[in-house]
Parts: C-alpha cells; structure tokens; sequence
C-alpha cells in the first residue's frame, strides 16, 4: 500500500472522516452507556472519585438494609407490648370483678382465668420475634443498629424479658393459687318413738294420763340414757315431783343435745326423736314410760324424711355460706323435706357436689371452696348427743389468690406497676424507632448524594452528546463530499488519454 499515493485533497479527506468516525464512536459509546467516564483512561480523577463516591453509598445501602431490618424488629416488640398491655388490663378487670364479688367460688373462677391471662401475655412476648430477634425475650436478643461504614455510629437497644412475667426484672406478676377444694360428710341418721299421754298440763303422777301403765311415783327420777341403762350412758335426768307436768317432760327431753320431743295435745301422744339409740328409765333402770325405747338408725334411701330425726325439725332453715361468709342459698325444712332435696339443694350450688351413701347414711360434700352448712336449730349436726352449734364445716385444703380483698388489691397493685412498666419500655422502643427511622431517612438521602455527586463526575448528558453526534454526523457528511470532490479532482487527468 505504499506505493499507493495520495493527493494531498484526498488524504486530508481521508483523515477527517477517520478523525469524524472516530469521533463519533464516542459520542456513541457515552449514549450507550450513560457515562462520558467508563474508565481511568478517560478521566483518571474523575474516574477514581467517582468510584469512592460510588463504593460509600454502596456500603451505606447494606447499612440501609439492616437499619430497615431493625425497624421491622423494633415494631414488632411495638406491637407485641402494645397487645400484652390490652391482656394487662383485661386481667385488672378480672382482679376488680373478683373484688365486686364476695363468692369465694366466683373468686376462685377469677383467679383461674387470670392466670390464664398471664399464659397468654408469656405465650404472646414469645412470638413477637422478627427474623431470630426478639426485643421482648431477654438475653440473647439485644439489637444493635449501625448508622455507618466504621459503625463508630451506632445505637444499642437492650431487650426486656416478658416471657416470663413472675420476673422481677419484667412484669413481676406471679400465677395466683387456683385452690384446693377438701369434703367433709354429713350423717343422717336418728329414730323416733311415740307414747300416748294427756295434755301437757297434767301431772306425770295422776293415774289417768299414761295410757297402759301405772302413775309415775312422786318420789321417781326419770332418767335419759344413751344405748343403755348404765351409768355411764346416762345423758340426763327429770325429778317427778307432785306438780310435775307432761309439758315439764318435753322441756327435760328438749333440752337434751340430739333429742326433740313434740307433743299433741289434741291426741296426747309424745313423740321423741333421736339421732342415736335412746333410753327413759327410773332409778332402778326400768322404764315407766311405755315404748319409750328408741333405736336409732342410719338413714338408707333418699326418700327418707329429714324431720325423722332430731337434727331436724319443720320450721328449722339450713344456711348454706362460704369461706368468706358469703350466702349461698337457704332450705326450710318441712313435713315433706327428704334426703334427696338436702342433696339437689347442695348440688344447686356451682363447684359443689353432694352424693347420698345409702350404705352408710351418710351426704359426702365436696367443694373447691371453704363451706359451712349451718340450722337454726339446736340439734343439728349432732353426733354421739353432743350439739355441733357450728354446723357441718369443710374446709378447703387451700384458697385462691383472690380468696380476701387483701390479696386482690395486692395483685390490682402490681398489674398498675406492670401497666406503668409497659408504658414506659413502650415509649423506650417508640424512641428508638424514632432514631432509627431518622437515620434511615438521612443514610438514603447521603446515598442519593454521593451517587448523585458521582454522576456528576462521570454521567454524561445525554442532550449535549446528541447534539454532538448529530454535528458529528453533519461533518462526516460534508468530509464525505469534500473526499468525493477532491477525487473527481484526480480523475480530470483521465480525460487526457
């Protein structure tokens, strides 16, 4: 090709377009690829403070990934407390219910689904987690937050435990004692035996009023025993004197623990009744008292009447209270009161349950709470003639948490500690969140900075470059028509031949 020439027209022809050409090429190149710096070659400075400014904000934008993650962890412990403050305060409400109420059953139901309450708060804190962190799960779960490249800024949030809430250190509010319920039993037993008198005002010593039998002598001692006629089995004594009356015999046998005597002065018949086996005698252990032998006998069938034996009497009102002397209901005994209603009226009652033994004659009572079954009548619940004035008692092997007003305003107290603790670790992380929030707004806004600042080094404009191609694109035009003239030059020597 060298020995090829070249007018001086064509060859500086030539030239431009290649120069056009080249030109053009990068121009094309900066429109392609947005940059008028690709490399070093191109603008070192340029190119190099570009890459630190590029590097910075690529680094910031992990950072910013991670802030973003601890947002979504902080808000959902937010939200976690936010739902165990609502469990809080419903279990306040369960306190204050138990202490508008005076039932112990009622309390006891309380304290049972309060506790439930705090397994719901534990099982609530333990599910608050975000990715592996949880802020409401103690040790192993503070987060740290770092703001730049040498995370000499960062922020340090220490987690709170409330996956246990008997912790000091958290809500410290313990399970309550649900209770423990205890029996007890009530024996129904007793018998009865009528003798045929006259009226109450007559003399015990006139002829006349004891039917089938003699006068009782003046000088005689009526004599009350128990099973047998032996001294020790003597239980109580009534003098016959000249002025002794029928009425005086049923005041004597009245006032004997586990007896009742009732008199008809219309029939003149004395009936006794006995809770346990009963003799009348005189002092030389014989009876002057037609059929005034009574066996007592335990009661075997629910139909039994109550008023069959001497814990009983029409007209008597059993009270049925609790623990803390709350009533629970009432039953007023009449001619008709069986065995089976004393039952039906226990078992009204709710965690209260009352079965009749017919083997032993005796109510079994069960309850989860303390009770006292209790008469207006002297004789009920007497045992061996001795008078229980207190009634059948049953006493629970342990109260609820709530059983006294002590104990539930000791518990209302630490709920309002615990409400003030959630309040306060709330408005803790709501600041922390503020502070991480913010520095994610600044850390996007320095990451448009800094890649703003390296387009400003190495972006092209896209305007500018399209104006140069499109003259760039004009010149190689005119090169083009200029190399074309300047060879139409050359080729007049062709018309010498």
């Amino acid at each position: 090709m060298s020995d090829i020439t070249l007018s001086a027209g064509v060859r500086q022809n030539l030239n431009t377009l290649q120069q056009t050409a080249s030109f053009m090429s990068d121009v094309q190149n900066k429109l392609a690829t947005g940059k008028k710096v690709n490399s070093a070659l191109d603008n070192p400075n340029s190119f190099f403070t570009a890459s630190g400014l590029n590097s910075r904000a690529n680094d910031l934008s992990s950072l910013l990934d991670d802030m973003g993650q601890s947002v979504q962890t902080i808000k959902a412990a937010d939200q976690g407390i936010s739902s165990i403050t609502n469990l809080v305060e419903s279990a306040k409400a369960k306190a204050n219910q138990a202490l508008q109420s005076q039932s112990q059953y009622e309390r006891k139901e309380f304290a049972t689904q309060y506790n439930e309450l705090l397994n719901q708060i534990e099982d609530l804190a333990k599910d608050a987690g975000y990715k592996g962190k949880n802020l409401l799960a103690g040790d192993g779960n503070d987060l740290r937050t770092i703001f730049n490249e040498d995370a000499t800024s960062r922020l340090d949030i220490e987690a709170v435990d409330y996956t246990d809430t008997s912790l000091s250190t958290g809500l410290n509010l313990s399970d309550l004692a649900e209770g423990q319920g205890g029996t007890t039993s009530l024996q129904l037993q007793g018998g009865k035996t009528t003798i045929s008198l006259t009226d109450g005002t007559s003399s015990l010593t006139a002829d006349s009023i004891i039917s089938d039998h003699t006068a009782i002598s003046t000088t005689a001692e009526l004599q009350y025993y128990s099973d047998s006629t032996s001294s020790t089995a003597r239980i109580g004594t009534t003098s016959v004197t000249a002025g002794a009356t029928v009425q005086d015999l049923v005041d004597s046998l009245n006032a004997l623990d586990g007896v009742r005597a009732e008199f008809d002065n219309d029939s003149g018949d004395l009936t006794i009744y006995s809770d346990e086996d009963f003799f009348i005698g005189n002092q030389s252990g014989t009876a002057e008292l037609a059929d005034s032998t009574i066996s007592a006998a335990n009661f075997s069938s629910t139909t039994q009447i109550l008023s069959d034996t001497a814990s009983f009497a029409v007209g008597d009102t059993l009270t049925l209270t609790d623990g803390n002397g709350f009533e629970l209901g009432s039953l007023e005994i009449e001619d008709d009161t069986s065995v089976d209603d004393l039952q039906t009226f226990l078992n009204d009652f709710d965690g209260v349950d009352a079965d009749f033994d017919t083997t032993s004659g005796r109510i079994n009572i069960a309850s989860e709470v303390t009770l006292s079954l209790t008469s207006d009548g002297a004789d009920f619940a007497t045992n061996d003639f001795t008078a229980n004035s207190t009634g059948v008692s049953l006493t629970a092997l342990s109260d609820s948490g709530f059983a006294s007003d002590t104990d539930i305003n000791r518990t209302v107290t630490r709920l309002n500690s615990a409400l003030s603790n959630l309040r306060t670790q709330a408005s803790e992380f709501g600041t922390n969140l503020s502070i991480v929030e913010n520095r994610q707004d600044f850390t996007q806004n320095l990451i448009n900075t800094l890649e703003e600042g390296a387009g400003l080094l190495t972006l092209a404009d896209t305007n500018e470059e399209g104006a140069n191609l499109l003259a760039l694109q004009t010149r190689q035009q005119l090169a083009s028509t200029s190399l074309s003239f300047a060879s139409q030059a050359d080729q007049n020597v062709l018309r010498l031949f």
